[in-house]
């Protein structure tokens, strides 16, 4: 029988190598990526590129796109939020990977920007949701910082207006969605509108309950036109929770984060995940599926959602527009 000190110590070698691994592959793609500027040729910046790409994908045991996304056989009990699946490197591997993927990320998006400049319908919209203090703050400004804010959108739903209630349910979400090209983050969405009734029953059932169908077409309208959703659930514990709100309470710049109706939403935490494990069955479809992310630890959540925004611009297989201008003529009147 195998010990557990042998056991540790095989585990211990394994990260170590791991680790290795992921560092080589970084620091391949960072030289490629910080070259891409001395290449001349078009062609080879664009190889370039997709080899850098190519080794920061090689960094996952197993893409998140791939890993996390929901399936019907799934079960939110069944996801242990402080894993890190697919990935099998360190914390400090982690916050390497998001600190050169970002270079990658943002060239993705001025090429979505620039094209949808152009007349190209491709756009992105990031729908993030999860229990307080699962960290969906952090993921705004992570993403924000890793691209161009000239490009993205950012809009945090709350409670309705009485404006927004005399309005069907969509309609403030229509309002805020992205323009070609751009990229916008949505913290909270839609489906609070299905989730609070769900659990407070504000609504009766035959109010809230077609709303899901409502919300898959809705979805695969925006699908058709040109804009990829990516749907993400921050799986945090409740003990993880815990331990931020205690944060909250003894740091005087984070009162102003706390309410007490986030410990009323608390209590009711298996109603709740009740309600989204529904969620997630009844509107995780192929043109816009849901990401179930362990969020207890912060970094590998942060690292998972710039691997999927990375993973979903990259596949909209773009390149740079053409110059819509005789290039002659424009030097000839800049004096050269």
């Amino acid at each position: 029988m195998i010990d557990k000190s042998t056991k540790h110590k095989d585990a211990a070698k394994h990260q170590r190598e791991q680790s290795k691994r992921i560092n080589r592959a970084l620091d391949r793609a960072a030289d490629c990526l910080s070259a891409l500027g001395e290449a001349k040729a078009e062609v080879e910046r664009r190889d370039m590129a997709e080899r850098a790409s190519d080794l920061l994908s090689s960094v996952w045991s197993l893409p998140p796109a791939q890993r996390l996304m929901f399936t019907e056989s799934m079960n939110l009990t069944d996801v242990d939020p402080d894993s890190m699946p697919g990935f099998e490197g360190t914390k400090a591997d982690g916050e390497r990977f998001i600190e050169v993927s970002a270079d990658d990320l943002a060239r993705y998006q001025m090429l979505m920007y620039a094209n949808g400049v152009r007349g190209s319908k491709r756009r992105l919209l990031i729908v993030l949701q999860g229990m307080d203090a699962s960290g969906k703050g952090g993921i705004v400004r992570h993403v924000f910082s890793q691209g161009n804010p000239m490009g993205m959108h950012y809009k945090g739903f709350g409670k309705p207006t009485e404006d927004e209630l005399r309005h069907d349910f969509l309609w403030r979400v229509d309002r805020e969605l992205p323009q070609p090209g751009w990229i916008s983050i949505f913290d909270r969405s839609h489906y609070e509108d299905v989730v609070m009734p769900h659990v407070y029953g504000t609504y009766p059932e035959s109010v809230w309950r077609p709303r899901y169908e409502r919300i898959n077409e809705f979805e695969a309208k925006l699908a058709d036109d040109g804009c990829s959703i990516i749907k993400i659930f921050l799986m945090s514990s409740k003990e993880e929770q815990r331990k931020h709100f205690l944060g909250r309470l003894e740091d005087p710049t984070k009162y102003w984060k706390f309410d007490i109706s986030d410990l009323d939403a608390r209590d009711r935490w298996d109603e709740y995940m009740n309600a989204w494990q529904e969620v997630f069955t009844l509107t995780s479809t192929e043109a816009a599926p849901w990401y179930l992310v362990p969020a207890d630890n912060r970094w590998y959540s942060r690292a998972v959602v710039s691997e999927l925004l990375r993973d979903a611009m990259r596949g909209m297989n773009q390149q740079w527009p053409e110059l819509n201008v005789d290039p002659d003529a424009a030097r000839q009147r800049l004096g050269e």
